[in-house]
């Protein structure tokens, strides 16, 4: 129970890291000259701050790190499919997409995960959970509801990038039971980054480094120690609490974008987006809410045997 305990609540600092870091984002990607350039040198900054931070945190828990050829080729594999080929995927298909197709496929993550947590993780769901995962999908679609949606090459770019982060979700969670998770987030970025500069040197994107200027790099900067922030604590709460949970959870950064941009640039949600956004947080809360009864409830059947 402490255990899920500080799971949840690293998944709820986790989104309002996720919600100040979306609001942020979105200025800072309109100052570079390319969102693959921008993705690469972002997740650069966050890979050496999160070493940074994962080096003498190590040494502190006197775990050393031992991988051996099947972890490796699990972080590696992670790191392919959350921390590179999807953030290319799915700004190119942001680009073709509609705006509201976009919003409503990538908010569909916490249902793929629920999906693939039942089979491969061994997660188990009661009505209760089932019934706040419906009230939390009720919220996307008031919050981004998916009128006038057409579907074609940039969707399907979209909901292959979503799906492939619901498989990352998976596979970590599975290698943090014997990898330290600032190793894991270490690795996804790091190794990533291989993926990700190709991309560039491919595309002839790497001639726009040089000519960045300073409020550029600040950009860069301010986002990459934002995203350190994010992976630490959300591969963090993911090897403490159930996946279902943890990515429920997160959903909670949509309100607090939406929060910041009121007070950032005055923009008021409309009445529906506003109930969305409160059907989030109930969502949220019932989710969680069922967990800790369903896991006191397997504690108490297990004490009593």
């Amino acid at each position: 129970m402490n255990r899920m305990r500080t799971g949840i609540l690293l998944a709820a600092l986790t989104a309002v890291i996720s919600g100040v870091s979306i609001f942020l984002n979105s200025y800072a990607v309109r100052e570079l000259p390319d969102a693959g350039l921008f993705t690469t040198l972002k997740n650069s900054a966050a890979a050496l701050v999160l070493f940074a931070v994962a080096v003498p945190v190590l040494r502190m828990r006197a775990r050393p790190v031992r991988l051996d050829r099947q972890a490796g080729i699990r972080l590696t594999a992670i790191a392919i499919i959350g921390g590179s080929v999807p953030f290319l995927l799915f700004f190119t298909g942001l680009s073709m997409a509609s705006a509201p197709s976009a919003a409503f496929i990538q908010k569909t993550l916490f249902i793929w995960v629920a999906l693939l947590a039942v089979p491969f993780l061994g997660e188990r769901l009661g009505w209760l959970q089932i019934g706040a995962l419906g009230v939390l999908l009720a919220s996307q679609v008031l919050i981004a509801p998916p009128t006038g949606v057409s579907w074609g090459v940039g969707e399907t770019m979209i909901l292959a990038a979503t799906l492939l982060w619901s498989v990352e979700v998976v596979l970590a969670k599975r290698l943090m039971a014997r990898v330290d998770p600032l190793v894991v987030g270490v690795g996804r970025l790091g190794i990533g980054l291989v993926v990700l500069f190709g991309y560039l040197a491919i595309t002839g994107k790497l001639a726009l480094i040089p000519g960045l200027d300073g409020a550029q790099w600040t950009w860069i900067l301010v986002t990459g120690v934002m995203l350190a922030a994010y992976v630490g604590t959300w591969f963090s709460a993911l090897s403490l609490a159930p996946a279902t949970v943890v990515t429920s959870v997160l959903v909670l950064a949509a309100p607090i974008t939406a929060l910041l941009a009121v007070f950032v640039n005055g923009t008021v949600p409309g009445p529906a987006p506003l109930a969305g956004y409160g059907l989030i947080t109930l969502g949220a809360v019932l989710l969680v809410v069922a967990s800790f009864r369903r896991t006191q409830r397997q504690q108490t059947v297990v004490a009593a045997s």
